[in-house]
């Protein structure tokens, strides 16, 4: 099992196509995984992107993009393990010290994504007040 092995899903109220293009902004993946250099290994348009990550950390990302009523549940997976300097992937040790550093590089992540998701769904639903429809739906 890689070090970092994360799942998270955030509903966003907003159409698939402008999320699908926010996505595929290479500026916003340095943003959102600023130690990672990714490489798309599949790039399914609407359903969202897989990568593969190396740098600080090497394994793979994915954004799966969900219709979901009126918006889209993102899909975001991580499983990475940590790089040495010598270049090569160095699992943390299975021993209480290489637990601990795992939750901690887990529950970095997690923040880090949760922020960057977050301040994403803020910036798509300005201006939609809580509860509404999204912006040009009737509801239905």
């Amino acid at each position: 099992m890689p070090t970092v092995d994360l799942v998270d899903e955030t509903f966003v109220v907003v159409d698939r196509p402008t999320l699908a293009a926010v996505v595929s902004d290479r500026e916003r993946w340095r943003r959102w995984w600023p130690d990672l250099e990714l490489t798309v290994f599949m790039d399914r348009g609407l359903d969202g992107i897989r990568w593969s990550a190396t740098g600080a950390w090497a394994g793979s990302l994915e954004i799966w993009l969900e219709e979901v009523g009126d918006g889209v549940l993102v899909h975001h997976y991580a499983r990475l393990d940590p790089v040495g300097r010598d270049g090569a992937v160095r699992p943390e040790p299975t021993d209480p010290a290489g637990w601990r550093r795992a939750a901690r590089a887990r529950s970095a992540r997690a923040r880090a994504w949760k922020r960057s998701v977050w301040a994403l769904k803020d910036d798509l639903e300005r201006g939609r007040p809580v509860g509404a429809p999204r912006r040009g739906t009737d509801g239905a």
